[in-house]
């Protein structure tokens, strides 16, 4: 239900809270969604078709706004083989977070095919493909997704090394993009620090999520599986950023359940313009992020999830047409149950 019914603060970019309608600009007063899915198992190997909501790294669902996305089609998951999930899929309609309709997104297609696989306690690996065929030819693209991910025991502590890269190419206008995250995490007892750097480069910027018929690439919300990602995604056109994050679990301190997050990401390089405005290669940017999470344990609401995330991005007046400063506090509230 839209409780606040200003025009001022809706349909601004990246928020997509309810649909505005193009034409009479008014906002949606209420959303409703209902959606089924058919799954046949055989052993450990699952075919499912209807309204499904993907969670790869070339194709994830976006569930931080009041609804989530999802998509039609079918998809194969496979864990047969001990330590391997091997995942195929194709889908041709999108449902988006702010309207109704079974196609809101106005998606074309995307065929999606990968599989990750833990070799043993220390080292696991995952390598996907996509294939996103747009309603504008030219924004279709190809993309693959890599990742490795070690932990190295230090007596009772731990040192995990995580790198993440995405490969991407233009059906038509050949521009490539490829970016990458390294990332390593310190854990010691109830503390863990964590130093990151990402890197962007290629004729564009990495690209991903909003919808097909609004000029996105509708692959999902949360397609970017990134060390850097929060607020920002730092992934504008050559830009590098690094970051340093400290996370603490509260569970040693009597409160299980509880965490805190904080992380603070700095981005320069960026290359970036307005047709007739400002325009640079050196644009810069930085985000200051902090989280905090606390799932209930036990009793009636066992389960339900409270996080309250806030942000304050700041990005140079030369670097607008990629990004634009701004704070932002956030309130989730996730309780799952079963019906049967």
């Amino acid at each position: 239900m839209r409780l606040d019914s200003s025009r001022r603060r809706a349909g601004a970019g990246g928020i997509d809270f309810f649909y505005r309608d193009p034409t009479t600009h008014e906002v949606e007063r209420d959303v409703a969604k209902l959606g089924a899915s058919l799954k046949v198992r055989l052993s450990n190997t699952v075919l499912a078709y209807g309204d499904l909501r993907p969670s790869l790294p070339v194709l994830n669902h976006d569930d931080s706004r009041l609804l989530p996305e999802s998509f039609t089609g079918t998809m194969l998951t496979s864990k047969e083989i001990e330590g391997l999930e091997f995942n195929v899929g194709t889908f041709h309609a999108q449902s988006r977070k702010s309207d109704e309709g079974r196609d809101s997104g106005g998606l074309k297609g995307i065929d999606v095919i990968g599989a990750s696989y833990k070799f043993n306690d220390a080292v696991s690996a995952a390598l996907y493909a996509s294939d996103v065929d747009n309603v504008v030819r030219a924004n279709s693209f190809k993309r693959q997704y890599v990742n490795l991910n070690y932990v190295m025991p230090i007596a009772s502590n731990s040192l995990t090394f995580d790198f993440n890269g995405y490969n991407t190419k233009y059906d038509v206008t050949d521009n490539k993009n490829r970016i990458w995250s390294l990332a390593s995490t310190y854990a010691t007892g109830p503390h863990a620090f964590t130093l990151a750097y990402q890197r962007s480069s290629g004729d564009v910027g990495f690209d991903y999520g909003f919808y097909q018929n609004a000029g996105g690439t509708g692959n999902g919300g949360s397609s970017i599986w990134l060390a850097n990602s929060y607020w920002s995604d730092f992934n504008a056109k050559d830009e590098q950023s690094w970051q340093l994050a400290y996370t603490v679990d509260f569970a040693q301190y009597g409160l299980p359940g509880l965490t805190y997050r904080i992380a603070y990401v700095r981005g320069t390089d960026i290359d970036a313009s307005i047709p007739g405005g400002p325009s640079t290669t050196d644009g810069k940017e930085h985000e200051l992020f902090n989280i905090l999470s606390y799932k209930v344990q036990s009793g009636p609401a066992k389960d339900l999830n409270v996080r309250l995330r806030a942000s304050s991005l700041r990005v140079s007046n030369d670097a607008i047409g990629y990004n634009e400063s701004g704070k932002e506090i956030r309130i989730f509230l996730d309780y799952p149950f079963s019906v049967f």
